[in-house]
């Protein structure tokens, strides 16, 4: 197998977690953050409009950014404008986001494993799905021990127009950089979110150590496996 391109998830990936204790974690503290800044909220609903927001740029149908699709369906949910909620909210993920670390177990695997890869002469893209700010998705590769400099592309909502699972998403990027579908690896642990990108003729890795299935689909990968066996792989390609 050729591979010349690997794309890789973070969360639940590099970043081992469970989605849902991080979900839980941090939101909460979001909802703090507006209220601290006087905006009368309450914080369930609060965290329910920012759910809808999410599943408002999961069905973004490429006509719009992520981080337009969110903030025009949230904006109405708020008190203040739809400028002053995402400065609030781009402060919390510069700052009081970063005690969310405490839900993940970052591991030096996940950096040997992207620069063997690139020892080896393989790009790497770090397709993550792009629902946080450009300054959440840095926080979250550092909390990972990960160089953003390694990658060719970092997916956030500013500039994508796509979400996971659809096969759009990660078709931009493959258009983006003209790759052959051929010569690629998708690495992920969602089976829904990642392996999507089957439909495109790439191949994946199924990382296991944190595996999320929660529609339980059929799971359907040509590879799969520990971190730990996926850099084994890795040292492996071109031998």
């Amino acid at each position: 197998m050729s591979i010349k391109h690997i794309l890789f998830d973070l969360d639940g990936t590099l970043l081992p977690m469970v989605q849902d204790e991080f979900v839980k974690f941090y939101m909460p503290l979001l909802a703090k953050e507006y209220i601290s800044r006087g905006v009368r909220i309450e914080p369930e609903s609060f965290i329910g409009a920012v759910w809808a927001g999410y599943k408002a740029m999961v069905k973004n149908d490429g006509s719009r950014t992520n981080r337009e699709a969110f903030w025009s369906y949230i904006d109405p949910e708020l008190p203040v404008s739809a400028e002053e909620s995402e400065k609030i909210a781009l402060d919390f993920y510069e700052k009081g986001f970063n005690r969310a670390i405490c839900t993940t177990q970052p591991t030096p695997l996940s950096d040997r494993i992207v620069k063997t890869a690139r020892a080896k002469g393989i790009e790497t893209y770090l397709a993550t799905n792009p629902v946080f700010p450009r300054c959440a998705t840095m926080n979250r590769i550092r909390w990972a021990g990960l160089d953003a400099s390694d990658f060719r592309v970092i997916t956030t909502y500013e500039d994508c127009v796509y979400c996971k699972p659809n096969p759009e998403y990660f078709r931009m990027i493959l258009e983006e950089f003209r790759l052959d579908p051929e010569e690629c690896l998708m690495v992920g642990n969602d089976v829904e979110e990642d392996l999507s990108i089957r439909s495109l003729g790439v191949k994946t890795f199924l990382v296991t150590d944190t595996m999320e299935n929660k529609k339980n689909l059929p799971v359907s990968s040509e590879y799969a496996g520990t971190l730990d066996e996926l850099l084994k792989f890795v040292e492996s390609v071109g031998e």
